[in-house]
């Protein structure tokens, strides 16, 4: 039969089986119901449920959602959840009964979250994407896609809801930790990375899954920052902004789109068919599937009210372009009885099944549908993949403080007296030795009124696993994450550091203050872990403050203050931390502070009193050594902002490619950032010299070289992100500033120069004119080229009469 031939092209194999399918069939592959309920686990064994057996036995199951997912709330745990390899043999029983006992033995599609690595257990949990975006390390990002798709694929997955491509445009938005940034060119190039790591050469490849691209469009700029707000946004900031990436992305070889539950002046996303027939697949090409968000369907019933019941949602969607429902609610109970009313067309439900059964075709599933058991248990968590986590944190690490040297650390150095005064490079060192007490404040010679060569670390944040992790994150044995605390420990032995929780993230108990500053006085220096959490309740407890140990109690405390559906009012700190930070400041020691969270933290007297300040964002379970490796010079900071840092909540909005009339000040300040875009400090300077732009004039078609020398004129061998920006200096429509339109990270040795070329054409140049489309108008331009956004160097380009813009 013609869909059973792997040498016919997808499109005929599914028009084929297409033919042969009964109405209720065809609903079917458009229904994505809860994988974790596919199957029961007790005991070691895998059962499938009845449920599923029946939905098989009906017409078929076009695929399941998460099914290897594991979290609070698929109810999966460590006990009750898979292993690796049971998860392969899991996926391996649902496939073989769907096709074995189903009448045209369709496979399933098995969509799965990847967004910073699989979210199974025993999968290597990566940095969240703002932190991946700090690395301005497109390769290093693209390779670790390419081992989320090896330990994803391995178990069975095929298709993942990644990458997010939402540029943010309000920090208090609980979901900023899972964008890159603020940035549409920095989320493109990533954008494009990831579909090249997720797919792969091929998708049929047992080392490849679908890439589905999310959430299209507009997510992050809702109102307010509250989650799933509508978005008030014109056509043209659409077009050249947040679309961006997804274009980008589509380009790339996308197979798979996710619209987001927002509206756009007043159109739901998920039944905006300009959005998803014009753009995406008419002006664009997309030949792909489109899936909903889980619930997205039933809010234009309750939640838009845009549609009058569940059926006249469902052809709502289905109508303006969506293929498959997550959750599959809607779907499942409406679509056969809406052709059999005549109120949906047959051939808009061929339409949708056609794109699905493609999908499936590409990715092989009907040459290969089972997973490798023996693969999943090689590679997934594997030794290689933990250090690439580690890499990737510590380049995504930002140094924003740095007075008078505080960091590295020298674990070699007694005192602080390694200390010079390089303020904001990092030249210099502070040091920790001698012994002390080992994990208690109090050690075998009593309290200590001064420094014996020991590191305090304290902070709600030291040593807090799951807080580290970020949100869409599965059950971790302890042993698999590496705290701050137990990386400051690996470099310098447990028995000199000191550690005390001090405080938790949410609520006002002061309790652990008293043990926090007593380890504070016995040591050298302080490193004080703060900042958010993103973690579910994992039934880990709580921690006991006077002495840092878990503990299990009848009442569950969450600390989450970050995350899916946490939004909030305020950038400043949850709880007590500021005092807690304001107590141990009275101490005069040299204070490191080290934030963990997921969006910015505006917390002005830390800033001014602190010694040095570095963001971490959620590092991932390597994320302990890569701050260690940071705070002992291991490595040298590299990560840059991709948002800007505001001084208050009241500036927001505050990103840097504002337009030009958004004013300068407030009455109480002035519009800019505390740190701005791009921004990062490191342990070594570099300088920039000889921008130079040739030719200076260019006509349609033609492209000017941008060139720089960059020299690294300190001691350490250092990363450098050279960040190239346009400004248009007068056009038709009014136009940001500023807009990065290029960056390189380069490593340069002491003394090492090196030339940095760019090249700046239509695509650099265009923007969307007054008939929205791109255009390049003739006139003087700015090149601007820099360590950040308010540290660049000025050179000058005009476009002659003729140019034009690239669709």
């Amino acid at each position: 039969m013609t869909y059973k031939d792997p040498g016919k092209p997808a499109k005929e194999r599914a028009e084929h089986l297409l033919g042969l399918m009964t109405l209720e069939e065809k609903a079917a592959q458009l229904v994505q119901p809860f994988g974790w309920q596919a199957y029961e686990h007790t005991d070691g064994e895998i059962t499938l449920t009845e449920d599923f057996k029946r939905r098989v036995a009906e017409a078929g199951v076009g695929s399941l959602y998460g099914m290897l997912r594991a979290d609070p709330w698929t109810g999966v745990t460590l006990a009750s959840g898979l292993s690796p390899r049971q998860g392969a043999e899991a996926v391996n029983a649902i496939q073989r009964y769907a096709i074995g006992n189903s009448r045209l033995g369709i496979p399933i599609l098995i969509g799965e979250e990847c967004s910073h690595g699989h979210m199974a257990i025993g999968a290597t949990v990566f940095p969240v994407p703002l932190s991946l975006g700090s690395s301005w390390n497109v390769d290093l990002y693209r390779e670790m896609c390419r081992a989320v798709a090896l330990e994803t694929r391995s178990q069975g997955g095929t298709v993942t809801y990644s990458p997010v491509l939402d540029v943010v445009r309000d920090p208090r938005w609980g979901r900023t930790e899972e964008c890159f940034g603020e940035d549409a060119y920095l989320i493109s190039e990533l954008a494009v990375a990831s579909v090249e790591g997720l797919q792969g050469e091929s998708l049929s490849s047992r080392e490849s899954v679908g890439a589905t691209l999310k959430h299209f469009v507009g997510y992050g700029s809702s109102e307010g920052g509250r989650n799933a707000g509508p978005v008030h946004m014109g056509w043209r900031e659409l077009l050249e902004v947040d679309l961006l990436p997804f274009k980008k992305a589509v380009g790339a070889g996308a197979v798979s789109i996710m619209p987001a539950y927002n509206e756009i002046d007043g159109v739901p996303c998920t039944a905006n068919t300009a959005l998803m027939e014009d753009i995406l697949r008419g002006a664009w090409g997309f030949e792909g599937l489109v899936i909903t968000d889980c619930g997205a369907i039933e809010m234009l019933a309750a939640g838009h009210d845009v549609a009058e019941d569940g059926l006249d949602a469902s052809v709502q969607a289905i109508t303006a372009g969506i293929d498959m429902e997550m959750s599959g609610a809607m779907f499942g109970e409406h679509l056969v009885n809406a052709v059999h009313t005549g109120k949906l067309a047959v051939e808009v439900l061929d339409r949708a099944v056609q794109r699905v059964l493609e999908l499936k075709f590409k990715l092989g599933l009907f040459e290969q549908p089972y997973a490798d058991p023996e693969a999943a248990e090689k590679f997934i968590g594997s030794s290689r993949h933990r250090e690439l986590a580690r890499k990737l944190a510590a380049e995504s690490i930002i140094l924003l403080k740095n007075e008078g040297g505080t960091l590295p650390l020298n674990a070699g150095a007694g005192g602080n007296s390694g200390r010079t005064g390089n303020e904001g490079t990092g030249a210099g060192s502070a040091g920790i030795s001698g012994t002390g007490s080992r994990d208690a404040c109090v050690g075998p010679g009593g309290k200590d009124s001064g420094g014996s060569g020991k590191v305090a670390v304290i902070g709600p944040n030291a040593d807090a696993p799951y807080n580290q992790l970020g949100d869409y994150t599965s059950p971790q044995q302890r042993s698999s994450i590496v705290t701050v605390l137990d990386g400051i420990r690996g470099k310098l032995g447990p028995e000199r550091v000191l550690y005390a929780p001090g405080c938790r993230i949410k609520g006002d108990d002061r309790e652990g203050f008293e043990a926090a500053l007593a380890c504070a006085v016995q040591a050298d220096t302080v490193v004080l872990a703060l900042g958010g959490s993103s973690a579910r309740d994992f039934g880990e407890g709580t921690i006991d403050l006077k002495t840092g140990a878990s503990q299990v109690t009848e009442h569950s405390w969450s600390d989450m203050d970050c995350g899916e559906g946490i939004d909030r009012i305020s950038l400043a700190l949850s709880g007590v931390q500021l005092e807690l930070f304001k107590e141990l400041h009275k101490l005069g020691k040299p204070l490191i502070v080290v934030y963990i969270n997921g969006r910015p933290v505006s917390e002005p007297w830390i800033e001014e009193h602190a010694d040095a300040i570095l963001e971490a964002w959620y590092p991932g379970q390597e994320g302990g050594h890569a701050v260690a490796d940071i705070l002992f010079g291991d490595v040298n900071p590299s990560g840059r902002l991709t948002i800007s840092w505001p001084k208050d909540a009241g500036q927001l909005p505050v990103y840097y490619n504002g337009k030009r009339s958004r004013g300068k000040r407030y009455l109480e300040a002035d519009s800019q950032p505390r740190y701005p875009f791009g921004f990062g400090l490191g342990y070594t300077s570099f300088s920039y010299a000889d921008l130079i732009v040739e030719p200076q004039a260019i006509a349609a078609g033609e492209t000017a070289t941008v060139s720089i020398t960059v020299t690294n004129t300190g001691e350490r061998e250092g990363a450098e992100v050279v960040q190239l920006y346009i400004s248009d200096v007068a056009s038709k429509v009014s136009r940001p500033a500023k807009e990065l339109k290029g960056f390189r990270k380069i490593t340069l040795s002491p003394g090492e120069a090196q030339t940095v070329e760019f090249e700046v054409g239509a695509e650099q140049l265009q923007y969307i004119g007054p008939d929205y489309r791109p255009v390049v108008e003739p006139g003087a331009f700015k090149v601007l080229v820099g360590s950040h956004v308010n540290d660049v160097r000025e050179a000058a380009l005009e476009v002659k009469e003729g140019a034009h813009g690239t669709d």
